[in-house]
């Protein structure tokens, strides 16, 4: 290369941040909102749901990256890393609501560490600490797998999001009113997969019935009453899942119709002493999944990305 121009790279070592697409580093993600907890509420419940919530859309958006470059072409390759991404960016925001409403969830650092609240609760913490749903944990199947899971997830988080909207919490209310729309575009694009695959050939038909038939008694735990969200729910700041069971079930009973299928009579999966994803109590499969996400960020908990 001719040194009177110079090197390209030149840029990415002089410490200017405006050679990145994002810069070098991440400010606050709460920066300039009330993060003030609502009157009457405990802080630490409030903690307690934002993880629920957080975990639910951070697991989930896990398994949907794995698809990255696995998808049958490459237009549904993207649809589903971009859906991952938008669930990563609900996560991000939740996380660090409950990092900002009771310190306390945060994961011990090494003194001087630069991991920020929200990332150490995503890889700092074991799976007994996490509060999402199985459902958004199990493996990885086919397509028609990604597809039953992405609508059984979707439906039940957009319902919920919609209600949301009204929180007395600031950051709940502001995540939801972004959420809803792009959690509307990952349950259409489910819905319309899933009518296609239905509809489609013997095998996409067979191999939609096996994915449904495994992931619906997971199902019942996105809607299943929980003390903590039926307590934040009167306080006017989260929302019962209870209070979803209608609009779910009027939306799944839409789908099936359009794709000629009965719905399924299969019973939810047991908790085991009454505990479920909510309570801690997770399936192998969010070890494994947690093994894989966090491994970089343990090994390095000085590090700086």
């Amino acid at each position: 290369m001719n040194d009177d121009h110079g090197s390209i790279f030149d840029g990415l070592l002089g410490g200017d941040s405006s050679q990145w697409a994002f810069g070098t580093d991440f400010e606050d993600p709460l920066a300039g909102v009330d993060t003030t907890t609502p009157d009457g509420v405990d802080p630490a419940e409030l903690a307690a749901y934002c993880l629920m919530l957080g975990d639910d859309a951070l697991i989930m958006s896990q398994r949907l990256s794995e698809w990255c470059s696995r998808a049958p072409d490459l237009e549904e390759d993207i649809a589903l890393a971009n859906m991952a991404l938008d669930l990563l960016g609900q996560a991000r925001l939740l996380l660090a609501r409950a990092a900002a409403a009771d310190p306390r969830v945060v994961p011990g650092l090494p003194e001087g560490s630069p991991v920020p609240p929200e990332d150490a609760l995503a890889f700092f913490r074991d799976d007994r600490a996490f509060r999402n749903v199985r459902l958004a944990e199990v493996a990885n199947g086919d397509f028609a797998h990604v597809v039953v899971r992405l609508l059984l997830f979707s439906t039940a988080r957009l319902a919920l999001l919609e209600r949301l909207c009204v929180s007395r919490d600031h950051v709940l209310a502001a995540v939801a009113a972004k959420g809803v729309k792009e959690v509307a575009y990952h349950r259409d694009w489910a819905g319309r997969w899933f009518v296609t695959l239905a509809r489609g050939t013997e095998e996409s038909r067979r191999r939609l019935l096996a994915a449904l038939d495994a992931l619906w008694p997971l199902q019942a735990e996105l809607v299943a009453p929980h003390p903590l969200e039926h307590s934040l729910a009167l306080a006017g700041v989260g929302v019962d899942p209870v209070s979803l069971r209608d609009p779910v079930d009027a939306v799944f009973g839409q789908v099936l119709t359009a794709a000629g299928l009965d719905r399924p009579e299969r019973a939810p999966l047991a908790g085991v002493g009454g505990r479920t994803g909510r309570d801690g109590l997770h399936t192998e499969a969010l070890s494994l999944l947690l093994a894989e996400m966090q491994v970089v960020a343990r090994a390095h908990p000085m590090g700086r990305w």
